[in-house]
């Protein structure tokens, strides 16, 4: 999968640096409260990766866990608070924060969970209900 790309990022200290190899699997907007609650804004800006994609290149020791449901693994810099990553076993797939990867092109492609959305964006992409039918979502889609 790896096309020779690498991206690297940190937490807000910089104790804690992270690297992903490749492209993103995807990129969108979750607005679902516990990605809201747990981001303290209105909406996540997420990339889906490979979890064979993610690296820890620094700070692994400095590195924090919390699993309130089976769907996701949230991980942040015990240091800081600086969040990174969440971990989604049930879909195979790790969310490296979008902001924690300065140089990621972000191009987002679907809003997800835009049905308990506090900041509504007009912006032509798909806004699915919750998530897509593939996912184990409804893949009902929402009005712009």
């Amino acid at each position: 999968m790896s096309s020779g790309k690498s991206l690297s990022g940190k937490c807000f200290c910089g104790a804690v640096e992270i690297a992903v190899d490749g492209e993103p699997m995807a990129m969108g907007y979750c607005h679902c409260d516990s990605c809201r609650e747990w981001s303290a804004g209105p909406v996540n800006a997420f990339s889906l990766w490979p979890p064979q994609a993610v690296h820890i290149t620094r700070g692994a020791n400095k590195i924090g866990s919390y699993q309130k449901t089976e769907k996701s693994v949230r991980k942040w810099c015990t240091v800081c608070g600086g969040h990174l990553l969440t971990e989604h076993p049930l879909w195979g797939v790790t969310d490296v924060y979008a902001a924690v990867l300065p140089d990621l092109d972000f191009q987002p492609v679907l809003h997800v969970n835009y049905e308990t959305t506090v900041l509504h964006l007009k912006d032509g992409l798909p806004k699915q209900k919750d998530f897509p039918a593939e996912m184990g979502g409804s893949g009902t889609l929402l009005p712009d």
